[in-house]
């Protein structure tokens, strides 16, 4: 086991390249998501490899280099989970109400254009390879449906665009297509399990499906993981709330007691979540989003929960996000060079076309229809872990998998900086929307502008 004396010294090094890193990047202007992801792909094992290198030497104060190593990943992989738990939380607790009353038109183009035409464009993908393959085509739609609220939050968090139509449109469009990707996936799963002639059983999570005969289930799967998740979703939007009130009513709002029973409820909406199938960054973005409408009489509440998650467990997101990178992989799948131009040609057209679309339709610019599509285009944790469990399950072979990591950096790197240009290039402005708003559904002159 690591010893205490080793622990220090190595979490002191990540904290120190968190700080330094990024630090030094931000005169380059590179985001600091990117700059943390950077940092991350250059200490992994396919990088400088700093834990198997800081291994021999922290091995002197307790345990054998091997163990000291795969704690030391492992820890940053928890800190990292616990990092996606707090970005997917404050997601939520940022979104207002009434700026999703406001941007009601904008979120639900997005949401069916840039979930339907991605949808259909892995599906046709996969089918260009693997046309009897039905399960497959539904995991590659699923994977290019889903959106990357990791990098999409931060990025409009760091534009300042949260409070403005424009951004709360994004940001609630990309939670919704991310629910329905996980839907998908998690449909297409069962489906091969039923086609599987040893009628596969994964009992490898907290996953109530995970322990049931998908025969017995038959085509009512669907219908019965549907309805768990709409129950799920109301339980969670009536209960977080109410229990939140008695906790502000019970403990006084300047008392660190409320942060610590704040987190325990998120932590069991989550937990009560994975139980029945639903992702953590569903989960915890619920929870949020339920905490939401209390943060207002919860005083410095929300500041506090920012503080832990933006100040510390986040950034471990994105450097553990950044060690399970491999750009090895971008030059060792030449052979399967059609697979991965279709598969990046596909998401990336299919992504800016449809945000454009969206945007467009409901009232707002050219640019920023443009942005709007370019901000969909990231795939990162969510796509990565479908791809996973895809791989893991016997659904997607090593040429497909390759395909999946290679898009997931060409996708996630330059997206930011893209963004940023063509705010910067086109003059765009946004206007923040007051609470005192009530119609501001209706389309805004400066949505017109460039």
């Amino acid at each position: 086991m690591m010893s205490n004396d080793a622990f220090l010294i190595l979490f002191l090094i990540l904290i120190a390249l968190m700080t330094i890193i990024p630090l030094f990047l931000r005169r380059m202007k590179v985001p600091s998501v990117i700059a943390l992801l950077l940092a991350g792909m250059l200490i992994s094992p396919n990088g400088l490899d700093l834990p198997g290198r800081l291994a021999p030497l922290l091995a002197m104060l307790g345990g054998t280099p091997e163990m000291v190593q795969a704690q030391s990943i492992a820890l940053i992989d928890s800190l990292g989970s616990l990092g996606l738990l707090f970005l997917m939380m404050l997601a939520g607790m940022e979104a207002d109400f009434k700026l999703i009353q406001s941007s009601r038109k904008p979120v639900i183009a997005l949401s069916i254009l840039t979930f339907i035409l991605p949808a259909i464009s892995g599906y046709l993908v996969y089918n260009c390879f693997k046309a009897g393959d039905f399960p497959g085509k539904l995991l590659y739609a699923s994977l290019f449906a889903s959106h990357s609220v990791g990098i999409v939050f931060p990025i409009v968090r760091e534009l300042n665009l949260s409070r403005t139509r424009f951004g709360a449109a994004i940001l609630i469009s990309t939670v919704i297509t991310d629910i329905a990707s996980i839907v998908l996936l998690a449909v297409s799963v069962q489906m091969k399990k039923q086609l599987s002639s040893a009628g596969m059983q994964t009992a490898h999570s907290l996953s109530l499906f995970d322990y049931l005969d998908p025969a017995k289930l038959g085509p009512w799967f669907i219908v019965l993981f549907l309805g768990v998740v709409l129950l799920y979703f109301v339980m969670v939007l009536h209960l977080v709330p109410r229990v939140g009130n008695v906790i502000l009513k019970a403990i006084p709002c300047g008392e660190d007691g409320i942060i610590t029973c704040f987190l325990f409820l998120v932590l069991a909406a989550v937990l009560i979540g994975e139980f029945l199938g639903i992702n953590l960054i569903v989960g915890a973005f619920l929870a949020g989003l339920g905490l939401s409408k209390i943060m207002k009489s919860g005083g410095d509440v929300f500041r506090r929960f920012e503080g832990i998650g933006y100040g510390f467990l986040i950034p471990f997101l994105f450097i553990s996000i950044g060690m399970k990178t491999d750009m090895r992989v971008l030059f060792q799948s030449a052979g399967n060079l059609e697979i991965i131009v279709l598969t990046i040609a596909g998401l990336v057209f299919s992504k800016v076309f449809s945000g454009y679309i969206a945007m467009r339709i409901t009232g707002f610019s050219h640019a920023k229809g443009l942005c709007a599509g370019m901000m969909t285009v990231p795939q990162l944790s969510a796509t990565l872990a479908a791809a996973a469990i895809g791989k893991d399950l016997g659904m997607l072979d090593s040429n497909f998998f390759n395909a999946v990591i290679i898009l997931s950096i060409v996708t996630t790197l330059p997206v930011p900086n893209i963004v940023r240009a063509i705010i910067d290039h086109c003059h765009l402005t946004f206007t923040e929307l007051s609470d005192e708003e009530p119609n501001a559904f209706e389309v805004r002159e400066d949505d017109d502008l460039l």
